[in-house]
């Protein structure tokens, strides 16, 4: 199918690099002028739509997914934002709230000495957040018919993408009501997540989270956090199949052709009829 989206150029706040933004609307959107749509916003927006701007020369094909399920009645349809990333993309991915103990700020200072991949890396996740809620979010229900209740507003992302789509809802409930983390890049937070999960992770009974990971390639390393992840997740009242999900894929590599094989998961999850 033939994929058409509106492109926002260079939006930018604080000491962010600039970014683009493109935004998806489903087939039925002009269809029917009183009907307003649930909005996912995506990670790494390059991925999401065109191959050729893709990273991997690959996309997650989520417009055709969405397509698809909602014309089968699986799902609502929804208006997604893809937010692209910058060559600061670890540093506005990464959850930084969990670096703020003694012990976090040694281990950050000490990542940007180790190496020289993390000396110019800006450790900014709490402005990129606020780039969502504050500059990109106002824009997409200005211009849209967007439903604006955080039930139907939704975040979504894979490996770094999915730390930070968990790290939305986390710090911002009341925005969003789902996050989907595919893939999730556990080994970047080391042992410093946990704890901040115990804390801050809201309670049951208003959000919907969805992990996944495969089995191959570095997604083979995710599981054993997982597990961790999950025990916090039923202590914080959380039942699986229900407001939760943690599905493992079996053979499944770290790339956009695994994401987009299981797309519909947390689709249906989040968007079912």
């Amino acid at each position: 199918m033939s994929v058409k989206v509106d492109h926002y150029p260079n939006l930018q706040t604080e000491d962010l690099l600039p970014r683009d933004v493109w935004v998806w609307k489903p087939q039925v959107y002009d269809k029917d002028r009183d009907q307003h749509f649930p909005v996912i916003y995506m990670h790494d927006g390059q991925n999401l739509f065109f191959r050729e701007r893709s990273f991997a020369n690959s996309t997650w094909g989520v417009a055709e997914a969405i397509t698809r399920l909602s014309v089968w009645g699986f799902i609502e349809p929804a208006i997604i934002v893809g937010i692209d990333n910058t060559q600061n993309r670890y540093g506005d991915y990464l959850p930084i709230k969990p670096y703020e103990t003694p012990e976090g700020k040694a281990f950050i200072a000490n990542l940007k000495e180790a190496t020289d991949t993390f000396e110019e890396t800006s450790f900014d996740a709490d402005q990129y957040l606020r780039l969502i809620i504050e500059t990109i979010k106002p824009i997409i229900d200005q211009n849209y018919r967007t439903s604006q209740t955080y039930k139907d507003t939704f975040t979504m992302g894979s490996s770094m993408g999915g730390l930070i789509s968990l790290y939305a809802l986390v710090e911002y409930p009341q925005i969003f009501g789902g996050a989907g983390c595919l893939s999730t890049h556990w080994p970047a937070v080391e042992d410093f997540i946990p704890p901040y999960l115990t804390t801050y992770l809201p309670t049951s009974g208003r959000h919907k989270i969805y992990f996944d990971h495969g089995t191959q390639d570095i997604d083979a390393d995710y599981h054993p956090h997982q597990i961790l992840v999950d025990q916090i997740m039923m202590e914080k009242g959380y039942t699986q199949g229900k407001d939760w999900i943690t599905h493992v894929a079996p053979g499944a590599i770290h790339h956009e052709d695994a994401w987009r094989t299981r797309l519909h998961l947390p689709l249906r999850f989040f968007l079912g009829n």
